[in-house]
């Protein structure tokens, strides 16, 4: 009997034992559980503050840009406001330049005119009245002053022509080519029969144009064409394309054509590729076109192979129905 409770004696406190372990255990998993929750919260905060002040850093970051952004912005609208007026004062200034130039130009040739009739009259005059009864020296030098006196009144029309394409121009108006290139073959159908010329064209369409403007346009390229002539009899073939917003006109020739180097130059004032004796004019009838094409809002150039032709192309615009 009492060795039956000492076991029972040895079991309990083994038990005991045994569950104060246990407990141990347990405790020290739940105080393990305890500080790695702790820890997992730490790292949570510290994690959630990293990221939040990563964000805030973004933020003011980008804030900082758009604020620059918008800052830049405004300097440059402000620079390009700025840049547009002082652009539009300078193209209004050059604007009205232009038109007192042109003004200019007329007022001068215009009051030129009377001077050189009186000249004109009274050099025909001495030439009619001594011409041939005085030595071969006077009726060259007389010779001399009607040619540059003729040569001087073409110059002077020629001018006022050009600067009227900008002072005594009239409003654009339905305008059909087909009557303005009808009015043109008449206008130079001598030329065209001292030259045996050949002038033909397709269909032409109507455009919004001053019709003054237009005929003088075709007379002057057509006239150029018979007068630049090759060895064969001059052949002018007149046509026209419709693009997008606009008319592409053609004025084709067989002429003596030029090098590509002079495709600009012949439109400017006074130039000339070939000399007087040869070909007459003034050097002035190209430079009315490219303004008178320029003031209908179009273009003008030129192409040419020598010995072949010359086409000038240029273009005006549509007229919507």
């Amino acid at each position: 009997m009492v060795q039956i409770r000492i076991v029972i004696q040895k079991m309990e406190s083994q038990e005991s034992k045994n569950l104060q372990t246990w407990l141990k255990a347990k405790d020290e998993k739940a105080q393990k559980a305890q500080i790695l929750f702790l820890v997992g919260i730490v790292l949570n905060f510290v994690a959630f503050y990293l990221v939040s002040q990563a964000i805030q850093q973004e933020t003011n970051e980008r804030r900082q840009a758009e604020a620059l952004f918008k800052q830049l912005n405004e300097e440059l609208d402000s620079k390009v406001q700025a840049r547009t007026a002082e652009l539009k004062e300078v193209n209004s200034n050059l604007l009205l330049s232009n038109r007192e130039l042109e003004q200019f130009a007329y007022v001068a040739s215009h009051d030129l005119q009377e001077p050189l009739r009186a000249v004109n009259s009274y050099t025909q005059l001495l030439a009619r009245k001594y011409q041939g009864n005085l030595d071969a020296k006077a009726d060259k030098y007389i010779g001399y002053i009607v040619e540059g006196s003729t040569r001087m009144q073409q110059l002077i029309n020629d001018l006022l022509e050009l600067s009227r394409v900008g002072t005594r121009c009239k409003e654009l108006k339905l305008t059909a080519c087909e009557t303005v290139l009808s009015q043109v073959l008449d206008n130079l159908k001598v030329a065209i029969a001292q030259n045996d010329a050949l002038v033909t064209h397709d269909p032409l369409p109507t455009v919004m144009g001053d019709q003054t403007q237009l005929i003088q346009l075709f007379q002057n390229l057509i006239s150029n064409a018979i007068k630049f002539r090759g060895k064969e009899p001059p052949r002018v073939h007149v046509s026209a394309v419709q693009q997008e917003n606009e008319w592409a006109f053609q004025v084709c020739d067989n002429g003596i054509g030029m090098e590509a180097e002079y495709f600009e130059r012949i439109f400017m004032i006074f130039q000339r590729l070939n000399s007087r004796k040869e070909y007459p004019g003034t050097g002035i009838g190209l430079a009315i076109c490219k303004k008178i094409v320029e003031r209908h809002g179009g273009r003008i150039w030129v192409e040419s192979t020598v010995g072949i032709g010359t086409t000038f192309h240029f273009t005006l615009n549509r007229y919507e129905y």
